[in-house]
């Protein structure tokens, strides 16, 4: 089996914006998602906004300097993830079809293979 990583973004302000009885409906999706998945599932989290991320980019002095706020300026914002195991990438897919964040237009979800040493 190999494991990949669901990336959800999403435009944080369009979250921010939604009532509590939305974001109530989006928990209630993935605590749906994470039972449907069962052991597929094998750890997950959402994200505190970007507003709360530190970067660390290098300089020519080869020390990382910290600065506020996401690596990247975009749209969309990194909101959370889920680490699954599927036998293949189509399984992976089918899996992540399954996230609330696949069916609105201002969200996507990014399937990556994760590279394991063996």
């Amino acid at each position: 089996m190999a494991k990949y990583l669901l990336l959800i973004y999403g435009d944080e302000q369009i979250w921010e914006s939604m009532s509590e009885q939305e974001q109530r409906e989006v928990g209630a999706a993935h605590a749906a998602f994470t039972a449907a998945a069962g052991d597929a599932v094998l750890s997950g989290h959402e994200l505190l906004p970007t507003t709360t991320a530190t970067t660390l980019r290098g300089n020519v002095s080869r020390r990382p300097t910290p600065t506020d706020g996401p690596f990247l300026e975009a749209k969309e914002a990194l909101g959370g993830y889920y680490v699954v195991e599927a036998p293949d990438l189509d399984a992976a897919i089918a899996l992540a079809e399954r996230l609330p964040e696949v069916a609105v237009g201002h969200s996507g979800v990014e399937i990556r293979p994760i590279n394991e040493p063996g």
